[in-house]
């Protein structure tokens, strides 16, 4: 990944939405768990599937862009 990113031709915006969406999932997913088990309080619990799709779209992402390098 960092020879990538050193590339001239590398997706530094698709790495940087990578970026962005595996942050909203790790907090979204995990922050909403974390919240459930130290409080108790069930309000955040529907954030838990928006967090692990906003994971599973940057992993999704993430091959986008190493394909679109291969490509090249």
């Amino acid at each position: 990944l960092g020879g990538w990113l050193r590339n001239e031709t590398a997706p530094v915006a698709a790495f940087r939405l990578c970026g962005w969406l595996f942050l909203m999932g790790i907090l979204l997913f995990s922050g909403s768990l974390y919240f459930l088990g130290l409080t108790g309080s069930r309000a955040l619990v529907l954030l838990t599937p928006v967090g692990g799709l906003a994971f599973l779209a940057g992993w999704l992402a993430l091959v986008h862009a190493a394909w679109r390098i291969r490509s090249h």
